[in-house]
């Protein structure tokens, strides 16, 4: 069994404004300039050193544009997977449940929505207090074993404008 496991939490990317265009709030977008911004934060996460073995996301759109982003910026390319658990109305068990059938993969990326992403973080640290995710943003958290059984310990939380300064 693998461990300690990577976890990356990522928020995701700017999109189009709830509204009469997007009746559907699962089909709504990233804008333009989300997928711009988004290409270039995961080339600060490139930088860094970060590397993902597979990406789970909320199938919403505009989640998924996100997580197809992510993977584009690593090599060897993450497979992405939609999972439930990561939507708006998904649960931590659930996701829990998700991430054990990833256990031999080290480095796992969760792409989803606030309030829910950072309320995810927030158990996985052993907090009651959400942690707030701005759009785009990242943070690792390390956990021994999968499930976890004890708190994470955050590693960074990066927002999306600091992972586009980084340059190599």
């Amino acid at each position: 069994m693998p461990g300690p496991y990577e976890l990356y939490l990522i928020r995701h990317g700017l999109a189009e404004e709830r509204g009469d265009a997007w009746p559907d709030d699962a089909k709504r977008p990233l804008t333009e300039e989300g997928m711009s911004r988004m290409r270039k934060a995961v080339r600060g996460l490139s930088r860094l050193g970060v590397g993902v073995d597979v990406i789970l996301t909320s199938p919403l759109v505009r989640a998924r544009q996100t997580a197809e982003i992510v993977a584009a910026g690593f090599d060897p390319r993450p497979s992405i997977l939609n999972v439930d658990a990561l939507a708006p109305a998904g649960t931590f068990a659930a996701l829990i449940a998700d991430l054990e059938k990833h256990a031999r993969k080290s480095r796992v990326a969760l792409v989803g929505h606030e309030p829910h992403i950072g309320e995810i973080a927030a158990r996985l640290l052993g907090t009651r207090h959400a942690i707030e995710f701005k759009k785009g943003a990242v943070c690792r958290i390390d956990v021994e074993q999968l499930p976890p059984h004890g708190p994470g310990e955050l590693r960074w939380f990066m927002s999306s404008k600091a992972l586009r300064y980084i340059k190599p």
